[in-house]
């Protein structure tokens, strides 16, 4: 029977280490590309808001870095507040339409826009740039047409509510709402890529649940148990970050449906909301 050394073990041993090492080097550079999918399902601008009966005006966004952004604005006569929409980190603006629908029956007015490096905006996507489009975004609304922070609820799906609870920590608005979101990139690559120290790596933070510790508006939590992409639990924990007034909103279905798919409890569960975030 051949006897096995150390030795022997160690050219195997180098080949693990390097085949490791290799994939920390991939996750750590290829970050972005896994973090942002602008051109999935397409950059093109599919579809508007006349399309689906909803009158809206074209806007472009102007960073203090000076980039250009692209955005709709869908006004109403007598809104019961204005929603500042962010969504995830995958399409454009054109792949909302269902959820504008929703709001616009709410009576809300809408302002949607997409982020630098997705549809028609200018530039390449980061989160110190997504940070700054969202200030563009706030400006617009605060400075050009003139909306009272108090009369403006924040909006964020996935990737979004990042950027929205960041927002919300630095401005009064009247309410913030965070649907199928992640605590923290670093915990959502934790879930991810548990054999790697990820927590580590990460060059995106996104933190979620640290800036809501400075929110002071109303907050909703939706989640569904069943988000295949952003575990139910960091629903949860948001709810728990989030101060008083607060509440959490469970609805069904997957990530990307579970808004159309929950039907009437979900557009119940938002007019809840609205109604009780109204400072008047």
């Amino acid at each position: 029977m051949p006897r096995f050394s150390l030795e022997s073990l160690w050219p195997f041993v180098a080949i693990v280490v390097a085949v490791y090492g290799a994939l920390l080097l991939i996750l750590y550079f290829s970050q972005s590309r896994l973090l942002y999918y602008p051109s999935l399902p397409s950059r093109a601008i599919m579809a508007t808001p006349d399309q689906v009966g909803l009158s809206f005006e074209t806007l472009k966004v102007t960073t203090d870095d000076g980039i250009t952004l692209h955005g709709w604005f869908l006004p109403l006569e007598k809104p019961r507040a204005t929603l500042l929409f962010f969504h995830g980190n995958a399409g454009n603006i054109s792949h909302r339409l269902d959820s504008l629908e929703i709001f616009h029956r709410l009576g809300l007015a809408v302002l949607i826009f997409d982020y630098r490096g997705f549809g028609e905006s200018e530039g390449r996507p980061t989160e110190a740039g997504n940070y700054r489009d969202a200030e563009a975004a706030w400006r617009l609304l605060t400075e050009q047409k003139k909306i009272p922070p108090e009369d403006i609820l924040l909006f964020g799906r996935s990737l979004g509510g990042a950027v929205a609870a960041r927002l919300a920590s630095s401005y009064p608005v009247r309410g913030l709402i965070l649907e199928s979101a992640f605590t923290s990139v670093p915990d959502m690559a934790a879930d991810l890529y548990p054999m790697f120290p990820v927590r580590w790596l990460s060059r995106f933070q996104f933190d979620t649940r640290a800036y809501l510790e400075s929110v002071s508006c109303p907050v909703l939590v939706i989640h569904s148990p069943d988000d295949e992409i952003i575990p139910f639990k960091h629903g949860q924990q948001l709810y728990q970050a989030a101060r008083q007034p607060k509440r959490f909103l469970e609805i069904g279905g997957s990530h990307n449906m579970g808004f159309l798919q929950s039907g009437n409890s979900y557009r119940e569960g938002l007019e809840r909301f609205i109604t009780m975030s109204d400072p008047r």
